[in-house]
């Protein structure tokens, strides 16, 4: 682990990752099984958020289940890269925005409530910057649960199961935005966080419950910050597959051992024909391009068109918007 030598410290962001205690005092749970007091744990938390190790204790959603999302790129002049980034990253619901190696060299992550505000944040987008920007909508996600085994080798997606969204209450919105922005690192977070919202804590933590149970949460735990702990050398690779071959394929890259998200998304005609996108998180770009010779030895994959897009630099990495924020972008 990059920077990070201390066997209790590495076990907290390893271990904890997913599975969060939903518990009065979840803290004492981690602090049981870290063989320190609870106060230290929530001590050490606090310094990883200070130096960017981590971003927050919190959740994150199902993919277009409760909310909407989509993925997007410009392609922005090599003079204009600064000013359109700011345009971009300036929109709440842009959660994640990053340069990467292509003549479509921005792409960013907008999600909201509803489809209607991302299609309205992506024109906006368009309209600030000038710029034409590609829409690739989630078709199918094969892997899009981000985790990082910071003590070994990577773990295996977890398996797939599906959303039920007859679980959601509209109630549940704001809990679902205050855990995508992160729960209060404090003794008894959800009680904390149920004042804020004006609720009782029994009623906060069984509806936090039910909605990991449901899989509308898809993750509870510890958000790390990969690049602050040594994987730097980060490549989207897509692949240009039809959707039938995708339906085997999809599955198989999801499986590789190197690979980290995978899913499928649709293409623009004459533009960016491109179904198939995977990650790959490395610590060297070396070791990315073996994970991805490894893929391209597969019978599936041999001679099928595809393109690894480094990631440069990291603009905007935060929670998704869920809820509609308090004010749009001018």
């Amino acid at each position: 682990m990059d920077g990070i030598s201390d066997p209790v410290d590495q076990a907290l962001l390893d271990d904890w990752q997913r599975d969060f205690p939903i518990v009065p005092r979840p803290f004492d749970v981690l602090a049981g099984a870290l063989g320190i007091p609870a106060s230290q744990v929530v001590a050490k938390l606090r310094q990883f958020c200070a130096t960017g190790r981590v971003t927050r204790v919190g959740a994150t959603c199902a993919p277009n289940t409760v909310s909407a999302s989509t993925l997007a790129a410009i392609a922005a002049p090599e003079t204009r890269i600064e000013e359109v980034a700011r345009i971009i990253e300036r929109f709440p619901g842009v959660n994640h925005s990053y340069l990467r190696e292509d003549d479509w060299n921005l792409w960013f992550v907008v999600t909201g409530p509803d489809r209607a505000h991302v299609d309205a944040t992506l024109a906006g987008i368009e309209a600030a910057s000038g710029l034409r920007v590609l829409d690739l909508r989630l078709v199918r996600p094969f892997n899009v649960d981000l985790g990082f085994a910071l003590r070994g080798e990577a773990l295996p997606p977890p398996v797939a199961r599906r959303v039920d969204c007859a679980a959601f209450e509209d109630a549940d919105r704001p809990i679902l935005q205050a855990l995508t922005n992160g729960l209060p690192l404090s003794e008894r977070p959800y009680a904390d966080l149920a004042a804020d919202l004006g609720l009782g804590e029994d009623h906060l933590i069984g509806r936090i419950r039910a909605l990991v149970a449901a899989r509308i949460i898809s993750r509870l735990g510890v958000i790390v910050r990969h690049r602050a702990l040594g994987w730097r050398a980060n490549a989207m690779v897509v692949w240009d597959m039809p959707h039938e071959a995708i339906t085997h394929a999809g599955p198989l890259l999801a499986a590789h051992p190197g690979i980290t998200l995978c899913y499928e998304r649709r293409p623009v005609a004459g533009i960016w024909p491109y179904r198939l996108y995977s990650m790959i998180h490395a610590r060297s770009r070396a070791e990315a391009l073996d994970v991805l010779d490894r893929v391209c030895a597969l019978p599936e994959f041999r001679n099928t068109p595809h393109k690894p897009l480094f990631s440069i630099r990291c603009f905007k990495q935060m929670g998704a918007l869920v809820a509609a924020p308090e004010r749009t972008v001018a």
